[in-house]
């Protein structure tokens, strides 16, 4: 039980931790809709279920044998942070000045498009990978039972979807949205460049050893 606990407590430190899976399902939800950002939260969640059970699967011992999969990882996943962060800037750089009134939603191709780009956010997102092959493959040792492990990894999955839809259900909320009409632009340009700071630091930052 203390394990589940200790799990728990650091999944929940690095979901609050701000990141591209945050700015995504924020600003999707005060720019679109709530429906949106939930299936973006539902892609982001998707992944983060793929990257644990790669962790239980061996993810460490495979980053540690090939080592230029962690930096191919990083340039690719920084390239796509760059790119999404690219699209936000060109967009409010053209957005009319004035405020307007929220864009109707196309509800299913909007919601299939979130949840891609949450599911590619999440796994573009190199350091997910190092916390899954890194922190977590060290708490999830030979020692515990496969019971455990998929245990954990069920508690790892929920607590990420359960963090993201409160995240999404906070900004989505009509106090936010209206807050958005007024500075859309610079919200979405600052989000943007963030995304885009993300990327850089991603393709340019140092290995570390």
């Amino acid at each position: 039980m203390s394990l589940f606990i200790t799990i728990a407590i650091v999944q929940i430190i690095a979901l609050m931790s701000p990141g591209p899976d945050f700015f995504f399902v924020s600003q999707t939800a005060v720019s679109r809709s709530r429906h949106e950002a939930m299936a973006g939260v539902a892609g982001i969640t998707l992944g983060v279920a793929m990257w644990a059970a790669l962790a239980l699967l061996g993810l460490q011992l495979l980053l540690h044998r090939l080592i230029w999969l962690e930096r191919l990882i990083a340039v690719c996943g920084g390239l796509y942070l760059c790119w999404m962060g690219a699209k936000m800037l060109r967009g409010a750089l053209t957005k009319p000045s004035q405020p307007q009134a929220v864009e109707p939603v196309q509800v299913f191709v909007g919601a299939w498009r979130s949840l891609r780009n949450g599911l590619f956010t999440n796994l573009a997102n190199p350091k997910v990978v190092i916390y899954f092959g890194s922190i977590f493959s060290a708490f999830v040792g030979t020692g515990v039972s496969p019971a455990a492990r998929w245990g954990l990894w069920a508690l790892v999955v929920a607590e990420t979807f359960l963090w993201f839809s409160f995240v999404a259900g906070c900004f989505a909320l009509p106090v936010m949205r209206r807050g958005y009409l007024r500075i859309s632009r610079w919200i979405d340009g600052c989000a943007g460049a963030v995304f885009m700071l993300f990327g850089l630091h991603l393709i340019f930052s140092p290995r570390s050893t």
